[in-house]
């Protein structure tokens, strides 16, 4: 599937902003029936997604996921070599902000062990604490 970016920007780079604060939507289940909620607040990599996503598919096997998350704010950095005052650098890789509260991965169509496994499989590749939501218990376990 490749690394996730958007296919067009209005702005080549962007300001970092604040990390802070929780999440306005995409706070409950809307697809699937087993999910994965940040706990937490910052940004995770368009490779850190991918990797969750490779993870999660071959944990499973079957069923259906869906990734809540897309990585559509540029990250720049600038050689070892430059100097202060040498102006933005070129953007090194895009990362998605999520914020404490966010659904950020869902999954259905498997017996609830085998999400629940997959799920803690992808929460290793995250950079945030996450914890495992279902739709029938409608709380976290």
């Amino acid at each position: 599937m490749g690394l996730l970016l958007p296919k067009r920007v209005k702005y080549r780079k962007a300001q970092r902003g604040k990390r802070r604060g929780i999440a306005k939507g995409g706070t409950t289940l809307a697809f699937g029936e087993f999910g994965l909620r940040a706990l937490g607040n910052g940004w995770i990599k368009a490779s850190q997604i991918e990797s969750a996503r490779v993870a999660i598919s071959r944990a499973l096997g079957g069923g259906k996921l869906w990734l809540r998350m897309f990585p559509d704010k540029p990250v720049t950095s600038h050689g070892q070599e430059k100097t202060m005052g040498a102006g933005k650098g070129l953007v090194d890789h895009w990362v998605a902000v999520v914020k404490r509260g966010r659904i950020l991965l869902e999954v259905e169509g498997v017996p609830e062990v085998l999400a629940k496994d997959a799920l803690r499989l992808a929460s290793y590749k995250l950079p945030l604490r996450t914890c495992f939501v279902s739709r029938k218990a409608g709380i976290a376990t």
